[in-house]
């Protein structure tokens, strides 16, 4: 029986604020080049104020928002569970889904008083992305938020990384996975940032357990997930930590292991101005390349295209119009 979802998505729902900086700014304000780190409200407002006193723009996001918005956008029915308050950014969040037409856990839920989470997301010249991350009322995710019935009536779940950070968070990952296995629905899971990676590995490894059906992450997480120094190794530990998995490798394009061969995926030759969402973009183009018939190989493909088009320009989402020409353009060339 066909299921009503193609992807079920669990995550921090968040804000973003994106602006250009330079390296000299980040090293004024001792900030960590490349990674995500979470601050404090008050930190977070006083870089955005260091860094411009001009109106900020205001655009939702989250890791894993931005993969199941992807999926939407090639015509795929998405679902979020996620959490925001009752505030004005709150709004802005939940209207942005309706519009997109992804159902979510409000939609049978009431909102809380609090504060609705924001990302401050930096680029620099070399198109590398730093965030500082204010979670508000999403770091107070549990496993409240989850829904069952969308989780059975979806053919994937897809569990955002960064949920880690928090013993809420961690079991409410627990949680989504035991009830997607109970139902015989596939997981995903995207190991989201090297520094997440590095901080939480045991968590991680708890969580994947050798039985995610479908792991997501990039050659730097790889290696230090498995503890080995080069690709070809890490990618021979993973075999063992997941079912399937993929790879990412930027320039060079990206790895698959669908579970018998590992296939490569040649990249698309662009000009990287922001890598804010390539990895979220990579996940929901993959997982509806799956969930639609494509097999790993057409996946990886439409995969590797919607990628080099978000890196291509600022922010982590492409208009509807792009994502069918995107989809027209992989559909072409099978």
């Amino acid at each position: 029986m066909k299921k009503k979802y193609n992807v079920y998505g669990i995550g921090n729902a968040l804000v973003d604020m994106e602006f250009e900086v330079g390296d000299e700014f980040l090293e004024k304000h001792d900030v960590e080049k490349g990674v995500m780190t979470l601050v404090d409200e008050e930190t977070q407002f006083q870089l955005i104020s260091d860094i411009s006193r001009e109106e900020t723009v205001e655009k939702p996001g989250g890791s894993a928002a931005n993969t199941v918005f992807a999926v939407s956008q090639f015509g795929g029915k998405a679902f979020y569970s996620c959490k925001v308050a009752n505030d004005p950014f709150g709004d802005l969040y939940l209207d942005d889904m309706k519009e997109a037409g992804i159902d979510t856990n409000f939609d049978r839920q009431e909102r809380e008083d609090g504060i609705t989470g924001k990302c401050l997301v930096m680029v620099t010249d070399d198109a590398e992305r730093t965030m500082n991350t204010y979670l508000g009322i999403t770091q107070n995710l549990s496993t409240k938020e989850i829904d069952e019935l969308a989780i059975r009536d979806s053919e994937y779940v897809y569990i955002e990384g960064y949920l880690v950070t928090s013993e809420n968070g961690f079991e409410t990952m627990k949680q989504t996975k035991k009830i997607a296995q109970q139902n015989d629905v596939k997981t995903a899971l995207t190991l989201s940032d090297p520094s997440i990676v590095e901080g939480f590995k045991s968590r991680f490894e708890d969580i994947i357990g050798a039985s995610v059906d479908l792991l997501f992450c990039n050659e730097k997480e790889a290696k230090i997930y498995t503890g080995k120094d080069n690709l070809k190794e890490a990618r021979e530990a993973l075999k063992k930590e997941a079912k399937r998995f993929v790879i990412t490798q930027g320039a060079n394009g990206a790895m698959i292991y669908d579970g018998d061969t590992f296939i490569d995926i040649e990249p698309y030759d662009v000009q990287a101005v922001d890598t804010n969402g390539a990895g979220d973009m990579y996940a929901g183009a993959f997982l509806y390349g799956i969930t639609d018939g494509m097999g790993f190989a057409g996946a990886g493909k439409l995969a590797s295209l919607a990628g080099s088009k978000v890196v291509s320009q600022f922010g982590p989402r492409l208009k509807w119009h792009q994502m069918q020409e995107i989809l027209k353009e992989a559909k072409g060339a099978e």
